[in-house]
């Protein structure tokens, strides 16, 4: 019997905007992910990556195998940046998912929408994990496009969050973040603050997602007993992080590699007490008591990644988007 060609379906930019997904349904494939990963069923291995010497430009690639959704995939990611400026940077993102049942491919997809929805699902369950009781108040700083979807998935996995700031310097996005807290919840109330740091002293949780031309720099001294400070971009000074009374990351060696710049003042990074999979799986703990203030780092993990692409990427195709392609005819 003659073996029939597999075809790609390749799934691009505007193919992946319109297929819906809610919030819940991210949370609970990016924590699916995390589980997997802390049960053993999946690999994660360390990112590769290729820079100019000169920084015009970096590339990454990332290899990871999802055990339980059983989907193997390879996501790349190339930034050109000669100017260090808008005008000049380009910015390209994909990800290849294989049927580890079958063998055959799935698609090829950009990768834009997957990481807008993967790291603020992460961010709202390292928040569900170590908030303290009672906690009802958030300042977000930032409102570009991590800052804009943060909060219906804050408040999907919180929600007893119910005091909610925002610190944003540009009218656009300040809008985005109204809009989008609207159409999840059209009652809820944001409160716009003018200075982060004062605003800071009055949130238990701080969500610093700017971008890094932010003049933004939340310092542990504004902090009250108990906050948790989360460090999606910019936002938060070193101190909150060597001053913390606790560190909790997405993963301890990417912040090893990824967040020199948070470095206390002996040049020293502080290391992670925990990591997000552990803190899931109950093999880890990151609270002893409400007055505990605690430092998390989210940075990027492929596993998340997969398991978010493959759930778009399943409705996508369901509703007959994309193209098919015979890449190996």
């Amino acid at each position: 019997m003659a073996r029939t060609t597999p075809t790609l379906r390749v799934l691009s930019r505007s193919d992946l905007a319109g297929v819906p997904i809610t919030p819940a349904d991210v949370l609970h494939a990016v924590e699916g992910a995390y589980l997997a990963l802390s049960a053993g069923e999946s690999d994660n291995p360390r990112k590769l990556s290729v820079a100019h010497p000169d920084g015009w430009s970096v590339a990454y690639a990332m290899l990871g195998r999802d055990g339980r959704r059983r989907v193997v995939a390879m996501k790349t990611s190339y930034k050109f940046d000669p100017g260090h400026d808008r005008t000049t940077k380009r910015y390209y993102t994909t990800i290849t998912l294989y049927d580890d049942t079958t063998g055959n491919p799935i698609a090829l997809m950009d990768c834009e929408r997957v990481g807008a929805l993967r790291t603020p699902a992460v961010s709202a369950l390292l928040v569900r994990e170590t908030v303290r009781r009672g906690a009802r108040s958030v300042l977000l700083i930032g409102t570009g496009t991590q800052g804009r979807h943060a909060l219906p998935f804050l408040l999907t996995a919180n929600p007893q969050l119910d005091r909610l700031m925002l610190y944003g310097t540009h009218p656009d996005g300040i809008a985005e973040v109204r809009r989008m807290l609207a159409d999840f919840d059209k009652d809820a109330e944001l409160e716009l603050v003018e200075d982060p740091r004062a605003a800071a002293g009055r949130a238990d949780v701080v969500l610093a997602a700017a971008g890094p031309a932010t003049s933004a720099a939340v310092e542990a001294a504004d902090l009250a007993p108990g906050t948790v400070t989360v460090l999606v971009g910019y936002g938060l000074a070193p101190s909150a992080l060597s001053e913390a009374d606790l560190v909790v990351a997405t993963s301890a060696e990417q912040m090893t590699l990824t967040g020199k710049d948070m470095a206390g003042p002996d040049g020293v990074l502080r290391g992670a007490d925990a990591e997000l999979a552990g803190l899931l799986s109950r093999t880890a703990r990151a609270r002893r008591t409400d007055n505990d203030r605690i430092f998390v780092y989210n940075s990027g993990l492929v596993l998340t990644d997969i398991a978010v692409a493959d759930a778009l990427a399943q409705r996508a195709i369901a509703e007959g988007r994309g193209t098919e392609v015979a890449l190996w005819d």
